[in-house]
């Protein structure tokens, strides 16, 4: 992949300022000082504030492409846009919004960064599933046609036979690029707007630039452990960790903890409390693979099962069965992984191997033991109360947790119910 420098030359436009809602100001920001109002009408919709960030950023973007020319426009730049617009829920964007204002963050200055950031993520995560979609040759997503798939069925009929699928590969690869290229852009427009606080441009960068590098990372060793059936448990539990635990949870709240100007015992926190939820995030993804129910998931059962992919899950099992010289579940095992046409049958078989072996029990325990973790971090006292008990709530609903969420003070009832759900969907929905 291609990518700008976040340090580089900015290209994009000043951040906006978030809509601005009527009412009294609400305390809750360092030592009582009242919060802007920016930040509360955030704190009602951290998604809608999110895609208003983004609408304006795209906009521009789209603008300038049609500028170069209408094909590439409506080809590359039209579906970036519309896929980045049509989103999954936000999750990396509200962990690092609730991250801020969990560390006391929610000026005017740190609204308007931490939302341009957020939407930095955002393309990132369209970088990383446009690829992750080629690479899977995965035909959907989020209820549409991937984006390799929808250009080459745009032009199949239109061109010589094979090529439809090709350029649909390549649009993709740079579909891609031009996402990572973006959130560059709109991440340089964060480092470069003097309202910064000294050295938090240097930090921010520091964190961006690890974050690309690791999601990178752990792409790779997934594909690596289905090309090389390299299914070990450590192996999985890497490659977890790169791909979740840092990417989609600690990283963020990384960010805005620095956008938060949070010193470093609280960064420290939040990056522990993030890595917890992160691994559990990514195990439970994994049983909603094999167990859970497709119409509330969005995607077949067993795709990891069919694809070959390293989940920890089937490494577990294929430990425990070793161990206990099981040679019924190994077979089952050894026969399904990374079988493409494994029948419905099959996959229960595989479910009922993970079963027996205590696989599953023993994956549910470590889930419990990492959400646990993680919610005992968060309830520091350097934390903001009402804001860390918003992020409990976001990593207990990720992690599948059931954990009580209070609501924060001074703050009206949720209409929600005040036990996280059960983690829907799967990283694919993400």
């Amino acid at each position: 992949m291609c990518s700008i420098q976040a340090t580089g030359r900015p290209t994009a436009a000043a951040p906006r300022r978030p809509s601005v809602v009527a009412g009294p100001h609400a305390t809750g920001g360092p030592a009582g000082e009242p919060v802007p109002r920016d930040a509360l009408a955030v704190d009602d919709d951290v998604p809608g504030a999110v895609a208003r960030e983004l609408r304006d950023l795209l906009a521009g973007r789209l603008a300038e492409c049609r500028g170069l020319d209408p094909v590439f426009a409506g080809d590359i730049a039209d579906r970036v846009d519309r896929f980045t617009l049509r989103g999954g829920r936000r999750i990396r964007a509200r962990m690092l919004w609730w991250s801020l204002r969990a560390c006391g963050g929610g000026d005017t200055a740190q609204v308007r960064a931490a939302l341009r950031t957020a939407a930095a993520l955002e393309l990132i995560q369209t970088c990383a599933l446009v690829h992750d979609d080629l690479m899977d040759r995965a035909p959907t997503r989020r209820g549409a046609p991937a984006l390799h798939a929808d250009v080459a069925g745009q032009y199949t009929g239109t061109v010589p036979e094979g090529a439809a699928q090709r350029l649909g590969t390549s649009a993709a690869m740079l579909a891609g690029d031009l996402a990572l290229a973006w959130a560059d852009d709109a991440l340089t427009g964060v480092l470069r707007d003097p309202a910064l606080p000294d050295g938090t441009a240097h930090r921010l960068a520091g964190v961006w630039r690890g974050l690309r590098t690791e999601m990178v990372a752990g792409q790779y060793l997934d594909v690596h452990g289905q090309a090389t059936s390299a299914h070990s448990m450590a192996r999985s539990m890497r490659a977890a960790y790169l791909k979740s635990a840092l990417y989609t949870v600690e990283r963020p709240l990384e960010l805005g903890a620095v956008l938060a100007g949070a010193d470093a015992a609280t960064t420290g926190t939040l990056r522990r409390a993030g890595r917890s939820a992160g691994l559990a995030f990514q195990l439970r993804d994994d049983l909603d693979d094999l167990f859970a129910d497709p119409r509330v998931t969005g995607k077949p059962s067993g795709g990891d099962v069919r694809e070959g992919k390293p989940s920890y899950p089937l490494a577990v099992a294929r430990a425990l069965a070793t161990g206990a010289g099981d040679r019924t579940a190994l077979g089952v095992l050894r026969y399904a992984v990374g079988r493409a046409d494994l029948t419905d049958g099959e996959l229960a078989d595989v479910r009922e191997a993970v079963r027996t072996t205590g696989a599953l029990e023993l994956v549910e325990t470590r889930i419990a033991r990492l959400t646990e973790q993680c919610l005992h971090h968060l309830h520091e006292p350097v934390l903001a109360p009402g804001a860390a008990a918003r992020l409990r709530g976001l990593l207990s609903e990720i992690t599948g947790s059931r954990a009580q969420v209070p609501e924060p003070a001074g703050r009206p009832p949720a209409t929600a119910p005040a036990t996280a759900p059960a983690a829907t969907g799967t990283e694919a929905g993400r």
